[in-house]
């Protein structure tokens, strides 16, 4: 009968580390560039719904998130922490990087994850094409999933207005994802469409989690996509599927979301 019962309790065991190695495998990861959670309906009267990206957020229950165009106390947001209010109402840990002071607060890129952050960091990116530019920077946490891989999960939004910025800026993510040991996740808002130098250059490097990608902007009729998930330094992941979200209320942007699998 103890035999018997302690075949059956090693099974049971089995079963359950098999379950958990296979789960924590599995990341769902979300990129979206989030307005300062002002609607476009709602950008003349400076309207705020951090409720409105919050719920686009739970309702794929995302394991990680980047987050783009992010407030911190500005005046124009009513002096909320986006960041940390959008932590609160996703119930998980956040990272905020800011690219800029802004308007009485700050302003930059956040990400957003239901895993511990450790080693975050704030890279600011390289502008010497255009030093009027905006200053950009990228966010870097280490991940540990719960089978004890370990990558790290950047967040970046690469320059609007420069093509030229926008390759001095894939220039140097590559150095970056390639200075790391481990694999390295990239998310954002990296304003070129695949077809652009910029992103070519980032190809180099990185494996897109889609090609022949849905589009993220505009939200009303889409017609590009500038919003990209991708990786390097990975030879364990794979894509088990890639989408865009189409929930056009509460952004000017769509966000992406792809589930993947590491091996």
């Amino acid at each position: 009968m103890m035999k018997i019962s302690l075949k059956i309790l090693s099974a049971l065991l089995l079963c359950a580390c098999f379950y958990k190695a296979s789960a924590s495998d599995t990341l769902r990861v979300m990129t979206y560039n989030i307005h300062h959670c002002n609607p476009p309906t709602k950008s003349k009267t400076g309207e705020i719904e951090v409720d409105a990206i919050a719920h686009v957020i739970n309702s794929r229950h995302p394991d990680l998130v980047a987050l783009q165009e992010v407030d911190v106390n500005t005046k124009r947001s009513g002096g909320i922490d986006q960041a940390a209010q959008l932590a609160a109402k996703t119930g998980m840990q956040v990272y905020f990087a800011k690219a800029i002071d802004h308007d009485g607060g700050e302003y930059g890129v956040a990400i957003l994850s239901k895993l511990p952050l450790t080693g975050t960091q704030t890279i600011h990116l390289p502008e010497t094409a255009n030093p009027a530019s905006e200053d950009r920077v990228v966010a870097l946490a280490g991940i540990t999933l719960r089978s004890g891989k370990k990558f790290i999960f950047a967040c970046t939004h690469m320059d609007v207005s420069n093509a030229a910025v926008r390759d001095e800026q894939a220039g140097e993510i590559n150095k970056i994802a390639t200075a790391k040991a481990i694999p390295f996740l990239l998310a954002g808002d990296l304003n070129c469409v695949p077809e652009s130098a910029s992103y070519q250059l980032l190809l180099k490097k990185f494996t897109p989690s889609c090609t022949g990608c849905g589009f993220t902007i505009p939200v009303n009729n889409p017609n590009r996509v500038i919003d990209h998930i991708m990786w390097t330094n990975a030879p364990g992941f794979t894509v088990k599927s890639s989408s865009v979200v189409n929930e056009p209320y509460p952004s000017d942007h769509l966000p992406v979301i792809a589930e993947i699998v590491i091996k």
